[in-house]
């Protein structure tokens, strides 16, 4: 963590060891991928639902949504990228998920 701050050079308070916000959300990571397995297409659409409801309740702009659906072994997989207009709506929405 300490070579990607130096790197960034960051103002570091040595009281807090805080750094800018600005170093370490720099909107070069605004989207967020996901990718799992279902049992069935319908259990892959409610997920696609339930993300991109998730989606659309932290965005400031509109979140260009990008899927698709394949037939695996198992099941059908979901993949899934959700490009936001900046990196910290990208973060809350990954924590949301959590």
């Amino acid at each position: 963590m300490t070579d990607a701050i130096n790197r960034c050079s960051a103002e570091e308070t040595a009281a807090c060891c805080c750094v800018d916000v600005g170093t370490v959300l720099d909107n070069k990571d605004c989207t967020a991928s996901y990718q799992h397995v279902f049992a069935t297409q319908g259990e892959a659409d409610s997920m696609l639902k339930t993300l991109t409801d998730k989606a659309k309740s932290v965005e400031s702009e509109p979140c260009v949504i990008t899927h698709s659906f394949k037939a695996v072994e198992g099941g059908i997989e979901l993949t899934a990228d959700f490009n936001f207009a900046c990196e910290a709506e990208s973060l809350i929405f990954q924590l949301g998920l959590r």
